[in-house]
């Protein structure tokens, strides 16, 4: 059952601040009816309120599909509404002109000015503001609401409001327009910098995954490269002298075997490099990593230091894999590590917010590579790993690990920048 606001929560931060800033124009051409359209209709009478109000509604509808269309088209999924923003000016235009028509030409009464100078307005100050969301040139779209101005100066004149009403007139436009232009535009701009920004963060993501892998490769290149040539060497050696029937290909093929012996140490050496993990420097790492990403990571419970070798070193890896799938999936935002230790045992708990609507994250998941290494690694020292939901909207990632007897923490973490997961580099 979907709860309120579920669809709000699991929206990406750009996709929030898209819908926060489509209907906040929205909401413009709502209030644009409600403020003078139903509000015309006693000063003006049912007939004439009526016909007001029912133009005021064109308007309002007009500038609210403007509104979609135009935020469609600054995030690439339509073209350009060239013929609706056209006709919304030339609607805004009309009304504008209509509504001093109606103040300078139409029935006496003060209800009556007032309704058209608040028609004229309002249709003036969101016009021009709802026109610029489709201007990519920020001059042109302040230019629009300087062009409204100039012509309600020439309007008001015309139809006989005096130079210097007129200008007073054409000044409130102007002031009006620019201000709700100027929101427009810093509104598509704050919107555009989000989605770069998160575009950004994904590509850093990746090429700090592609960094590690290149630097993993040149390490296999180092260690490999030479002794594969002398295997090689020798081998083609050893060919040549067994056909022969020189006794020296038993030597050489003995040297293969060394050398192969020998290469296969130096690579578990370079792969145990990378797994070894000290749980301080990864407790410190991964809180380092994840609040330079904007995440708000806590660390708490016991010091690490302490714990036996081997129990430190599994950890260290379900904080590293924990941190890299809180990195990689979903839209997070909290992120709570917690380590305690329990009637002789050890648990680690990794909580987060930002799952999918599913209720766990892709690769997250108990059937993710990540972490089946990680069961792997936890079953050699007898340890469990269990992570699903949790509930609200997050997912909880708990490793627990028995204690050797007489084994207890007691110094203070200490702060390092810990490695990335090396399910990322192999995968």
């Amino acid at each position: 059952m979907r709860t309120p606001g579920r669809w709000w929560r699991h929206k990406s931060t750009p996709e929030k601040v898209e819908t926060y800033t489509r209907w906040s124009f929205h909401f413009f051409a709502v209030m644009e009816f409600f403020s003078v359209g139903l509000t015309s209709v006693p000063p003006l009478g049912a007939r004439l309120g009526s016909a007001v109000m029912l133009v005021v509604a064109v308007h309002a509808t007009l500038c609210f599909v403007t509104v979609s269309r135009a935020i469609d088209w600054t995030r690439g999924r339509r073209p350009q509404p060239t013929a609706l923003m056209w006709t919304l000016a030339a609607v805004t235009a009309t009304i504008a002109a209509a509504a001093i028509g109606l103040a300078e030409l139409g029935p006496d009464g003060e209800s009556v000015d007032t309704a058209a100078g608040g028609v004229f307005g309002v249709i003036l100050v969101f016009g021009p503001g709802i026109i610029a969301l489709g201007v990519r040139d920020r001059r042109r779209a302040f230019g629009i609401a300087g062009g409204f101005a100039a012509g309600t100066w020439i309007v008001a004149f015309a139809l006989g409001a005096s130079a210097l009403t007129a200008l007073f007139t054409a000044l409130i436009v102007l002031v009006g327009g620019m201000f709700i232009t100027f929101t427009a535009v810093f509104s598509v701009w704050l919107m555009n910098a989000v989605f770069e920004l998160d575009e950004a963060r994904e590509t850093r993501a990746r090429l700090a995954v592609a960094e590690e892998r290149l630097r993993f490769g040149r390490d296999l290149h180092d260690v490999m490269g030479r002794n594969l040539a002398v295997i090689a060497l020798k081998s083609e050696l050893a060919v040549q002298l067994a056909q022969r029937g020189r006794p020296e290909a038993v030597t050489q093929m003995v040297e293969v075997q060394r050398l192969a012996q020998e290469s296969q140490r130096e690579v578990r050496e370079v792969v145990r490099g990378y797994r070894e993990a000290d749980l301080g420097s990864e407790l410190a790492g991964a809180q380092g990593v994840l609040s330079a990403a904007g995440i708000d990571c806590t660390v708490g419970g016991v010091p690490a230091a302490g714990l036996p070798a081997a129990v430190q070193s599994a950890l260290g890896w379900v904080v590293r894999e924990a941190a890299t799938n809180v990195l990689r999936h979903g839209d997070t935002r909290r992120c709570a590590v917690r380590l305690r230790v329990l009637e002789g045992r050890v648990v680690l708990s990794v909580e987060n917010d930002g799952v999918s609507e599913a209720g766990t994250e892709s690769g997250a998941g108990p059937t993710g590579s990540g972490l089946a290494g990680l069961r792997e690694r936890l079953a050699e020292i007898d340890g469990t790993l269990e992570a699903g939901p949790a509930g609200q909207g997050l997912f909880r990632l708990t490793a627990e690990i028995p204690l050797p007897s007489r084994s207890a923490p007691s110094d203070a973490v200490p702060a390092a920048v810990g490695m990335r997961s090396v399910s990322e580099v192999t995968s």
